[in-house]
């Protein structure tokens, strides 16, 4: 579905984010085994809100056959060789919706406060605009306040919110808040 070739930067490369020097480079299944040990070593609260259990080694092997097929573009942060956190861009099959690409983001704990988060969406934004995507979503819970804002200083904006659409594994619900970011002015061709 997409070609990786098609991106503007060039991966690897290292920077320093905020005093630490982190290397961002394209995942590859070659990953699977760094990514499970990656989801599981989080505490059960970062797993709480995934759209898909990480933990999991069915859901990590679909993952990277996404990788494969060019259907997901993700992006790893590394720090001292390994994964401090991820960025996807997961495009969508639906003839309809293939000018959409869904945000998802996560960093490890010990790892947060760096500004590594929103190095890696700026980052995974930057491919969206690539693969000339007309829009990006991301979801989260209400109360993940924190990637809201994250999400907000990049421009996105609350589009829809799904009362009580999220359910943790404990049975508690919780709003799910879909933003999107519509990256070529899309919205602006309309007016015209």
């Amino acid at each position: 579905m997409s070609d990786a070739t098609a991106l503007s930067r060039t991966y690897p490369w290292t920077t320093s984010v905020n005093g630490t020097d982190v290397t961002f480079r394209l995942m590859t299944p070659d990953d699977r085994d760094e990514i499970l040990e990656f989801a599981r070593s989080l505490p059960a609260e970062d797993l709480m809100f995934l759209r898909t259990d990480i933990t999991q080694e069915a859901t990590v092997d679909a993952w990277m056959r996404y990788l494969d097929s060019g259907r997901t573009i993700s992006l790893a942060a590394e720090i001292d060789g390994r994964i401090a956190g991820y960025a996807s861009i997961h495009l969508n099959e639906a003839l309809w919706s293939r000018h959409v690409g869904e945000m998802r983001v996560l960093i490890s704990r010990d790892q947060r406060g760096l500004g590594l988060g929103k190095r890696l969406t700026n980052e995974a934004f930057g491919i969206a605009k690539d693969l000339k995507l007309r829009k990006v979503t991301a979801q989260m819970a209400t109360d993940q306040r924190g990637a809201r804002g994250v999400f907000e200083h990049l421009g996105f904006r609350p589009e829809a919110l799904l009362a009580d659409h999220v359910m943790t594994r404990d049975g508690q619900t919780h709003d799910l808040l879909i933003m999107s970011y519509d990256v070529v002015g899309f919205s602006n061709d309309l007016k015209g």
